[in-house]
């Protein structure tokens, strides 16, 4: 462990990240639980490092602030809505730079052929970039906005109208989402014409408080204050991601202030990090939720009998107190508890292996039958122990003859196998990107996810039409019931096991100043001092 840490320490001093000079206070590392799977944050639902990157990269159109119809400060200054809910019209701020690097330097400010380009490249077949660097939009097909907006129209420089099909209530939430981070078409167009489309996606520029200067796979990421940037020059010079995937290393180089601030520690280290005067044990109970989803493309699982005793034979106390030692609760429901129209009333399924086995015999499985659940190989906020989480479903699942063998790839692999639905069980989760119920429900469990972000490949059409009845009325009670109705759906359909909900901590060193978790996941470092 030792010669790890020393090897990296002198991989960010040679990449002039860390200096023993009077700068040093000016540079603050985070330790990354994993290199980023690309710079795309359209192409990805991961949150891997992502979360952190795009967040300090990027802008989007507006920001959204958790539990109110409000934006805040983001590209445009202001909006209006027609009163038929289908025409969104964005005016644009003025004076926001986008970043520049050795082979481009923007000749313009940002305007509304930059936010067209945005999204008519990931919603328009026939755009010259759709198809560039594999052209999987997760995020935008997954919430169906690929049929949802029918024209984006450019009224002047700084002036621009969504039109829509049909009225869509969490519109200007999903807009505040990483998917919708604002990309330069002056760059995209240099590239475009240099041969190099993919470069878009590898080193694209951004507007937001730290621009990337240098990628080290698997070992680092370097940014530095972008010093024009709209709302002012943050407070720390550079900023260095230091790509750690052992939580127990990470802690270590917190220990040793070889990193200021880490994500996703071991559950088993709370209590030292809590002691310890050097170290700030921040905590929030998390907008998210972990599950393992059925194939029910697949057999057995095409059977909601089957997909009903495996979750009757599965004990959720058990993988609480093993997994999450009490830093998270047994879920239920698809949305985590803190989030609007959550249905209190639906009843979980026990953990009872008796009905569960009763279930496989009538659905002609008396004896069980050969499976896989296909474990995470990272941490993530709403499952720290992937691994360690299978092997107790597998021992679960044993006592009613169903046999499971234990799968794991590389990360990115991991999502792009699941995403085509090689798996029969995946375990994975999700954290709120916006705090609508339908960020959860539509992107996870509705149609247009199936081959994406719906990893049970499940479409249920009273599920279904209760989302998109959801989606088109902005009264919240009214939304409210529709997605109340739709988790009773979801639990008596059984296409995931809902397993639980944690609370997020994340240590810091006492010299860090300013840092807050976010609520949504991601990790935001523009106010932060040393």
């Amino acid at each position: 462990m030792k010669t790890g840490l020393a090897k990296l320490t002198l991989a960010l001093m040679a990449a002039g990240a860390i200096s023993t000079s009077a700068h040093a206070a000016s540079t603050l590392v985070y330790c990354s639980e994993g290199s980023p799977e690309g710079f795309n944050p359209s192409f990805y639902t991961s949150g891997t490092t992502f979360d952190a990157t795009s967040k300090n990269m990027f802008n989007r159109l507006v920001e959204f602030k958790l539990g109110t119809t409000e934006t805040e400060a983001g590209l445009a200054e202001s909006y209006e809505v027609s009163s038929d809910g289908l025409e969104y019209t964005f005016h644009l701020r003025k004076g926001v730079k986008f970043h520049s690097t050795k082979e481009f330097k923007p000749t313009r400010d940002f305007n509304a052929d930059d936010v067209i380009f945005t999204f008519d490249r990931q919603g328009n077949k026939e755009h010259p970039y759709h198809t560039v660097s594999g052209g999987s939009y997760e995020y935008y097909t997954g919430m169906g906005m690929d049929t949802l907006v029918k024209d984006i129209v450019r009224i002047d420089d700084y002036t621009v109208k969504f039109v829509l099909n049909q009225p869509e209530a969490p519109f200007i939430a999903n807009l505040a989402m990483d998917f919708a981070s604002i990309f330069s078409k002056e760059q995209a167009d240099m590239l475009m014409k240099a041969g190099k489309p993919e470069q878009i996606d590898i080193n694209p520029v951004g507007t937001g408080p730290f621009q990337k200067v240098q990628y080290q796979k698997d070992s680092l990421i370097r940014y530095v204050a972008f010093e024009d940037y709209w709302k002012g020059r943050a407070k720390i010079d550079r900023l260095v991601f230091s790509i750690t995937p052992d939580a127990s290393v990470r802690y270590a180089k917190l220990k040793a202030g070889e990193c200021d601030v880490m994500p996703y520690p071991n559950p088993a280290d709370l209590k030292q990090m809590e002691a310890d005067p050097n170290i700030n044990l921040m905590s929030q109970e998390g907008l998210n939720v972990g599950y393992l989803a059925f194939n029910t493309q697949k057999a057995p699982f095409t059977d909601v009998r089957v997909r009903q005793a495996l979750s009757l034979a599965t004990d959720k106390s058990a993988i609480i107190d093993a997994v999450f030692q009490g830093a998270g609760k047994a879920a239920k429901n698809p949305i985590p508890p803190t989030m609007w129209s959550y249905n209190k009333n639906v009843v979980d399924y026990p953990y009872d292996p008796v009905k569960a086995k009763k279930l496989l015999a009538e659905a002609g499985y008396p004896d069980g039958f050969d499976t896989n659940i296909w474990a995470m190989p990272v941490q993530r906020p709403y499952n720290p122990n992937a691994r360690r989480m299978a092997e107790i479903m597998q021992e679960d699942w044993s006592k009613v003859g169903v046999k499971a063998e234990i799968v794991s790839y590389e990360w990115g692999e991991y999502l792009n196998r699941s995403k085509k639905g090689e798996h029969d069980t995946v375990l994975l989760g999700w954290t709120g990107d916006n705090g609508d119920p339908d960020n959860f429900l539509y992107v996870l469990l509705g149609c247009d996810g199936v081959g994406g972000s719906n990893r049970a490949q499940w479409c249920n059409d009273e599920f279904n039409d209760l989302l998109l009845a959801a989606k088109q009325t902005s009264d919240k009670g009214e939304r409210t019931k529709l997605y109340e109705e739709s988790q009773e759906v979801f639990k008596r359909e059984a296409p995931w096991v809902t397993l639980a909900h944690s609370v997020v901590y994340e240590p810091v060193r006492k010299e860090v100043k300013g840092y807050k978790i976010d609520p949504l996941g991601g990790h935001y470092f523009y106010n932060v001092s040393k």
